[in-house]
């Protein structure tokens, strides 16, 4: 009967790694960015009398969100067969008369792996998840479309109007958190 429960218990411990090292990593981030908009300033112009070529925040080829957005935290991951988590907390707008709320946005993720344009969006559905009050939200699902290999990885929170509030931060390493 012991001899049985410890054959049970070692099955299902070897059963368990085999299972941990089956899933495929195609990209992890830890930490993010929020968007910080960037203009020109009232008044500037270059010596030859024309404005400066000032840009926009756009990352590989996304315009940004009115903001400036804050993010407290984000920890994804995306798997090679597509799956995508991400958990996200305190997306928050960072100035203006509505500092410290959510402006009632759904957003979805974006995972773009070329370092060079053309860029490939891979995004989860574009009806994006509501933020909680607090700025936090899940994302728990697939890429509508999966890379084979992703050597540049950016992930990019937007909205359900196609702007980014937040970009993840790339585990580069293959390290573990």
């Amino acid at each position: 009967m012991v001899n049985r429960a410890l054959l049970i218990l070692v099955a299902t411990a070897l059963g368990g790694q085999v299972s941990v090292f089956a899933r495929d990593s195609l990209a992890r981030f830890d930490g993010a960015i929020g968007v910080i908009p960037a203009s020109a300033a009232a008044g500037t112009v270059n010596g030859d009398g024309t404005f400066p070529n000032v840009r926009s925040n756009v990352v590989r080829g996304v315009n940004p969100g009115a903001g400036p957005w804050t993010i407290a935290g984000l920890k994804a991951e995306v798997d090679s067969d597509g799956q995508i988590r991400v958990k996200g907390r305190g997306l928050l707008l960072a100035s203006g008369n509505s500092i410290g709320t959510n402006a009632n946005q759904h957003v979805f993720a974006t995972l773009i792996c070329e370092a060079a344009a053309p860029f490939v969006q891979h995004s989860t559905a574009l009806s994006g998840v509501a933020l909680e009050p607090n700025g936090d939200f899940t994302i728990d699902d697939t890429l509508t479309t999966v890379p084979s290999e992703c050597p540049n990885p950016v992930l990019l929170i937007r909205n359900t109007g196609g702007v980014w509030f937040a970009a993840g931060i790339p585990v580069l390493d293959g390290g573990d958190d």
